[in-house]
């Protein structure tokens, strides 16, 4: 079996969310969509789930943490050049995400970071490895 990943959300609005996360670039899979929850793809392998607060607690052990004032965790997605980063962030704003902070330059990569409604932090970013200090 091909390994994959499978990153899983408690959302507020599942509708609303999966707008933003297509605006994003995701696609849905509708074989693991129902009205609770929504499976979007960003890559063959890699899924990101979007599940109503009722069904995410179905799976926890534990309380939902409220992602708009405290970081739960920090999400990256790799782009082939920095105008796919700018475009990609273009549309999250557009549909109603923030971006926290400035831009960054590291040199080697550049990165936009843009949060949810659910304050779920994405980190856009590219990475030229040849301009990696050495």
């Amino acid at each position: 079996m091909t390994k994959q990943l499978f990153v899983n959300l408690p959302v507020k609005d599942v509708q609303k969310s999966m707008d933003f996360y297509t605006a994003l670039g995701f696609t849905n899979n509708p074989q693991f969509s129902d009205g609770e929850g929504k499976c979007m793809v960003w890559s063959e392998h890699i899924f990101v789930m979007l599940l109503s607060h009722k069904k995410f607690k179905s799976f926890a052990t534990k309380p939902i943490a409220d992602t708009k004032s405290a970081l739960a965790g920090l999400f990256s997605l790799s782009v082939e050049s920095p105008g796919k980063m700018n475009e990609i962030m273009a549309s999250a704003l557009k549909a109603g995400g923030i971006e926290p902070h400035e831009p960054r330059d590291y040199g080697f990569m550049q990165q936009r970071t843009v949060e949810d409604f659910d304050g779920h932090s994405w980190e856009i970013f590219f990475m030229d490895l040849s301009k990696l200090p050495g």
